[in-house]
């Protein structure tokens, strides 16, 4: 069992920057695979990007690369999204996720716990 919290969505000015923060606790938490995703009214859940259990491997949706940065800190159980130069289109409601998985992925279906969401919205 995983309990997921996240923190630092906002009102932010395009351009702008946030760092969103996920707070984990469980069993083996340090040996799963985290990861963000997204969803706006009326879109399906998308993924961001995820980070493997030890902080080593990342991979990133090409909408986000180059402004947003996935992080962990094992010793605290946080998970963290550095989101720079923000766009009106990242605005949406940000999920924290974990998966048993040991590999890293993108699949939603491969994430069985998620946190209440925190939301993000950027203006032009």
């Amino acid at each position: 069992q995983v309990s997921l919290v996240e923190s630092g969505g906002g009102l932010v000015q395009a351009g702008g920057s946030l760092r969103l923060s996920c707070a984990a606790s469980g069993r083996t938490y340090s040996r799963y695979t985290m990861g963000w995703f997204r969803q706006a009214p009326g879109k399906e859940r998308e993924f961001v990007a995820v980070i493997s259990w030890s902080g080593g491997s990342t991979h990133y949706t090409d909408s986000v690369k180059d402004r947003f940065t996935i992080s962990k800190d094992g010793a605290k159980n946080m998970l963290y999204l550095q989101m720079d130069n923000l766009k009106p289109e990242d605005t949406a409601v940000y999920y924290c996720a974990a998966s048993i998985s040991g590999v890293l992925t993108s699949h939603r279906e491969r994430f069985g716990y998620w946190g209440q969401g925190t939301q993000v919205t950027v203006s032009s």
